[in-house]
């Protein structure tokens, strides 16, 4: 059997278990996501290393601080919240049709499929599959071929916790994932670049398959007049050189007061000191995923600096490293959108330095670009805070800080125009693969038998008052 014939044999039955079984009791759903957690804390340190090795070298510690902490995380308020979760909703009924009764129940949609991008194998797989499961769905699983070693491991642990009927876990390269995105799913969530998501809901529209679509684009940073500079710097940098800035919310420019970039170098100079003393050895700087990447990154750094921009290391003395792919750390002055690196994401340590005067050039600027997946604002300005919320439009937003939005379980996290579509993470997931029921109760006590044929006098007399 090829590996789409596999595919559509696994999908097969997972709909058939679906089908025989819509609505799964609390019980069930308990366990499949307290064997989702046993077998993540069993193999925490196997999963780690597998997520090391397929990139050359990956933190240890940011695998257990970026990975596995946000997965116990979401499972742990799964499990406190889900029974809750699971209780209709009850819904105001108009006056007219009192004393009725109406309500909303949440119910799995069936069998749904996750597509898993490489740059958090481990998260971006277990997140979506714990809202999944919580919703009462089974669930396809397509793992990166980037990262062929934790695919591999993951794939085993699922089919060693559940029945193949329950989750399953498919490996393979861009064919299968094509194939993938074109199965008969009752919903389907994708991770991954802005123009891949374009293909996925191109297929998943030949079966009308509703898409939540997790993309990308450029995430700014702006820095307001009144901010904490060195502490804004310093959380920039942090957020930037996680994963090397292998991460889909990572500030991808920075807005800065004009006249403050030499601070900015100075400063951002100290936080990579400090944080990657010897930055040419540390295990805690993550190496680029594959050669094709670090080309990619090479090749936005040579292009800017061939069109005059300039680029500041902020580990002076330690270069790029192409037989590792550790590329350190970079700032990119005098950029502007004819290069490469102000056009695509960058998902990587590059960082361009973007000075702007007033607060209002600085919003110009972000709302003359595609809607970004995040945005982060450094101020002690409380009117300026608001001005930046309500003027600008992206998927989430820190305030004096990067990234943490996503760590909030109880916030939907997802984008906008080019940087997605629809949400997940808590109630939000649960509500993303459920779907929502209305029931009307009607009550023995009615007078709906009014409104019927033929329509005399005493209706024309109960429509004018309707209809006032």
């Amino acid at each position: 059997m090829n590996e789409v014939n596999s595919l559509e044999f696994r999908f097969t039955q997972l709909q058939q278990a679906a089908r025989g079984e819509p609505n799964p009791p609390l019980a069930v759903r308990v366990r499949r996501l307290r064997a989702l957690e046993r077998l993540l804390r069993v193999n925490a340190e196997a999963l780690a290393d597998a997520v090391r090795r397929d990139f050359g070298h990956r933190s240890l510690a940011e695998t257990r601080l970026l990975e596995l902490f946000p997965c116990y995380a979401a499972l742990d308020d799964a499990l406190g919240h889900m029974r809750r979760w699971m209780r209709p909703q009850r819904r105001r009924v108009s006056l007219w049709f009192q004393p009725g009764r109406a309500e909303v129940r949440f119910q799995p949609l069936g069998a749904v499929g996750i597509i898993v991008p490489w740059n958090y194998p481990i998260f971006l797989a277990v997140a979506p599959l714990v809202a999944a499961l919580a919703a009462g769905n089974r669930a396809l699983v397509k793992m990166s071929e980037f990262t062929p070693e934790t695919a591999r491991l993951f794939a085993s642990m699922i089919a060693s916790h559940f029945s193949e009927d329950e989750v399953a876990v498919v490996e393979g390269d861009a064919s299968v994932a094509h194939a993938f995105s074109q199965l008969p799913f009752d919903h389907l969530l994708f991770t991954g670049s802005t123009p891949v998501g374009h293909h996925v809901m191109r297929a998943a529209s030949e079966n009308l398959t509703p898409v939540t679509l997790e993309l990308g684009g450029k995430s700014p940073a702006i820095i307001g007049a009144a901010a904490n500079f060195d502490k804004a710097v310093e959380r920039i940098i942090v957020g930037k050189t996680l994963n090397a800035g292998q991460t889909c919310i990572a500030p991808d420019y920075v807005l800065l007061p004009d006249g403050r970039e030499d601070d900015f170098i100075a400063s951002a100079r100290r936080v990579v000191a400090r944080c990657y003393p010897d930055l040419r050895n540390t295990p805690d700087y993550t190496t680029i995923i594959n050669e094709r990447h670090y080309a990619r990154l090479c090749g936005y750094v040579d292009e800017a600096r061939a069109k005059g921009a300039e680029i500041v290391e902020l580990a002076p003395g330690v270069a790029s490293d192409p037989a590792s792919r550790r590329l350190p750390p970079l700032l990119l002055r005098g950029v502007d959108d004819s290069l490469r690196v102000m056009q695509d994401e960058i998902f990587g340590p590059l960082l361009p330095l973007i000075p702007y005067r007033g607060l209002e050039q600085a919003i110009a600027f972000v709302n003359a670009r595609p809607r970004p997946l995040a945005l982060y604002y450094f101020d002690t300005d409380s009117a300026c805070i608001d001005a930046v919320l309500n003027q600008t439009v992206s998927g989430g937003v820190t305030i004096n800080d990067t990234l943490l939005h996503i760590a909030q379980d109880d916030l939907p996290f997802g984008g906008v125009g080019s940087s997605g579509m629809g949400c997940y993470h808590g109630f939000d997931g649960f509500q993303t693969f459920s779907a929502k029921k209305a029931v009307f109760r009607q009550s023995r006590l009615s007078g709906i038998g009014l409104f019927k044929a033929p329509y005399g006098a005493s209706f024309e007399r109960l429509i004018k008052v309707l209809l006032r």
